[in-house]
């Protein structure tokens, strides 16, 4: 009795991890972006050009990663102006779209990260940017430049 209760189990377990990853799987490659997805973003793209990010880049990430669905990447002349754009984004995502976004790195002003939900956004100094590279990482294979 006590066997035939450990083999369904072990089934179950089975079945069920099979189901959890073919659920990840849908998640990770799903290719449609949510209407509020849409309107974080163009929030951010608007809030950053407004206040003179320099370089922005905007990666589509739906398919390539469960994190967000899009990642944008900018650069702040200095420490000051870095914290300043993402103290202003997190404010603005606050006021207009009623979001908290968590936001890692303001007290150095090197490197910030803005996590605000479906959209990822890294404002760096353009020297740590240059250095790390970041949106070369994640971006399409194609659209790189091919070595002669």
């Amino acid at each position: 009795m006590l066997s035939d209760w450990s083999a369904r189990k072990s089934s179950e377990e089975q079945t069920l991890s099979a189901d959890t990853i073919a659920a990840t799987e849908d998640a990770a490659t799903a290719p449609s972006a949510s209407p509020m997805t849409d309107e974080i973003l163009a929030l951010v793209l608007k809030s950053l050009d407004d206040d003179k990010a320099e370089d922005i880049v905007q990666v589509d990430l739906r398919g390539k990663s469960a994190v967000a669905d899009y990642m944008v990447v900018c650069s702040g002349r200095s420490t000051r102006q870095v914290s300043a754009i993402a103290e202003k984004l997190s404010d603005r995502l606050k006021s207009t779209l009623g979001r908290s976004a968590r936001t890692e790195g303001k007290g150095q002003g090197d490197w910030v990260l803005l996590d605000a939900g479906d959209v990822i956004v890294h404002i760096f100094r353009p020297e740590v940017r240059e250095f790390y590279q970041l949106e070369k990482m994640w971006q399409d294979p194609e659209a790189a430049p091919r070595p002669n």
